[in-house]
């Protein structure tokens, strides 16, 4: 079992706080297993089972508690008075008007809180309002590449990125050696977002035309679109639909965590843009469970793992314009910047001056960074040029 030592050292960080911690994030991206192994680490360090009180609701023996008061009380019921109660409760937007449970559970001062879910409208609405300032979001992404390659450690490094640009980092999925058995697993894992996350909350919905869109997200990945490009690649295809209605699902895929959007930034301006935003599918697998074997854009694929990776190192990550000029990503933690090119190989010149010409004409001094799968590191007038396996396993 990979330990996931970043996301327990962040719980660790949190633990006996007053303040709710909410782990976010794509179904079978670890979140339930990252809550055991907590779970496991309290008991070693003294922590007494009775302290300890576990909810997964996918488990439909639970449907009794999946009312908020009935939970709220079956917890309460069984707090050990004059100690820390560790509660773990697994995908909560199963439970109707959850976040009055979890504000009643929060104001105890023996109540230590951990709530999971896969689904963004769980972080909206009510739960806002209710909630607000008293909980904190750690979104949990599948393995990076620094987790993955622990799971292939009969390969080189080069041979370790190959496999993971294919076949990604769904936890459960590295075990999984057959290629159709672990097709079958990353398809399970689309339907059930689809379905049970996105179509069974609308009232009327054409799964056809989301799976269309998601593939559609998945190809174009690393290209900036808008919504009449894609309603209209849709209708070319003979599939009725509107802009209202792809802009609507748009929104559905990413609040199911399954696509990240990447809006445009204005470096000389400072200012975000609305239109033309790029999108990238939560994981590599995603690909081939959508496109089956159409050949891939291997550029645009190790752009999605540069950004999901950007991501997972706590960063906002921007497209960034300047002029007529595009920067693949402007990378913001706390108050600094940082700008990245993604290319293949810069070997060939002109290739390379193409990629470091928006890095001139940016004016400002924050890092300038270019991210290959050519040896070495090099440093040319402060645009730093690395390799991308080292970076992605710094």
């Amino acid at each position: 079992m990979i330990l996931r030592p970043t996301y327990l050292e962040k719980l660790d960080q949190l633990r006996d706080k007053q303040i709710i911690k909410v782990l976010t994030g794509v179904r079978r991206s670890g979140k339930s297993t990252l809550l055991e192994l907590y779970q496991n680490k309290l008991l070693k360090e003294g922590v007494q089972p009775e302290q300890i009180q576990v909810f997964n609701f996918e488990d439909w023996g639970l449907t009794d508690l999946t009312d908020y008061q009935k939970l709220y009380e079956y917890i309460n019921e069984r707090l050990v008075h004059n100690k820390m109660n560790y509660i773990f409760i697994d995908e909560i937007q199963n439970v109707s008007h959850f976040e009055k449970a979890v504000d009643s559970l929060f104001i105890k001062k023996n109540v230590d809180l951990y709530i999971t879910g896969s689904n963004a409208f769980m972080l909206s609405g009510e739960l806002v309002t209710l909630l607000s300032g008293r909980y904190i979001e750690i979104p949990v992404y599948p393995f990076s590449f620094k987790e993955f390659i622990e799971t292939e450690k009969n390969l080189s490094k080069s041979e370790a990125l190959a496999h993971y640009l294919d076949r990604g980092g769904f936890p459960f999925a590295t075990e999984l050696k057959d290629n159709n058995t672990y097709l079958s697993y990353v398809q399970g894992i689309i339907n059930t977002v689809l379905i049970k996350d996105i179509l069974s909350r609308m009232q009327r919905g054409n799964a056809t035309l989301l799976e269309a869109i998601a593939a559609f997200l998945t190809d174009a990945s690393g290209s900036l679109i808008n919504t009449n490009k894609i309603t209209n690649t849709l209708m070319s295809n003979k599939l009725k639909t509107t802009n209202m209605t792809v802009i609507s699902y748009l929104e559905k895929l990413v609040n199911s965590y399954l696509f990240y959007q990447c809006s445009r930034y204005d470096i000389a301006g400072k200012k975000y843009l609305q239109v033309n935003n790029k999108y990238y599918p939560v994981d590599p697998a995603l690909r081939r469970a959508l496109l089956g074997q159409k050949r891939p854009n291997m550029g645009s694929r190790l752009e999605g793992i540069v950004y999901l990776e950007l991501k997972r190192r706590g960063y906002e990550v921007y497209v960034g314009r300047l002029g007529n000029k595009e920067i693949d990503f402007v990378a913001v933690k706390d108050g600094v910047r940082e700008y990245y090119q993604v290319s293949l190989s810069l070997q060939d010149e002109k290739t390379y001056q193409r990629e470091i010409t928006p890095f001139l004409a940016i004016k400002d001094n924050y890092r300038k960074i270019l991210l290959t799968q050519d040896p070495g590191n090099y440093n040319d007038n402060g645009i730093e040029q690395k390799n991308v396996i080292d970076w992605l396993l710094d």
